[in-house]
């Protein structure tokens, strides 16, 4: 699978110097999970910065009784335990394929490598900060502001055809809700 999905999505934000575009596609591997793999471990510091080519995964705090899913990542964006990343400490979250996920990694120090050596590092990182960061902040935002109901449509909105991929119980993890809420919430709507 080529990396053309990434440069196509970093094209919209910045032109791409051919010269630092190879500079930084030569530091990317594509990496391939399984179902159910772990793309980052709990306790494991994050040693890189991902774009997901295909698949889902799901970010989630491990939980004696339930784990607890906070959020998801889709095709076309950045993945990453990315508190961790900068700070290069252990991360308090696993994140987890959710299908077969194909992604293209920078790791950590070939990134900073990137940063140093090209005009467009520096707006490369800052993109896929603000993008992770907008997620996040959208994310609380809807746990604040909009009802269990509410957040289930607009996940469902967003990602109609990713939604389906989903297992219900995180999904309902998601949402803040037991799978029998959802359940509800699921028939109310249909």
């Amino acid at each position: 699978m080529s990396f053309n999905s990434l440069k196509s999505y970093l094209s919209n934000w910045v032109d791409l110097p051919e010269n630092d575009w190879l500079f930084f596609s030569e530091r990317l591997v594509e990496q391939n999970y399984k179902h159910k793999a772990l793309l980052t471990s709990k306790g494991a510091i994050e040693k890189q910065l991902s774009f997901i080519a295909s698949g889902v995964v799901r970010y989630y705090y491990e939980n004696l009784e339930n784990d607890i899913t906070f959020g998801f990542s889709f095709p076309n964006s950045f993945a990453s335990a990315y508190d961790s990343f900068i700070q290069q400490s252990p991360s308090s979250y696993a994140i987890q394929a959710i299908t077969p996920v194909t992604v293209w990694s920078i790791s950590y120090c070939n990134l900073q490598e990137v940063y140093q050596q090209t005009v467009i590092g520096n707006t490369i990182g800052r993109l896929a900060g603000e993008m992770l960061f907008l997620n996040k902040i959208k994310r609380e935002k809807s746990l604040l502001i909009l009802t269990a109901e509410e957040r289930y449509l607009e996940l469902f909105t967003e990602r109609p055809e990713l939604i389906k991929h989903i297992p219900l119980k995180y999904i309902a993890s998601y949402i803040g809700v037991t799978p029998q809420a959802l359940s509800r919430i699921r028939k109310r709507i249909s």
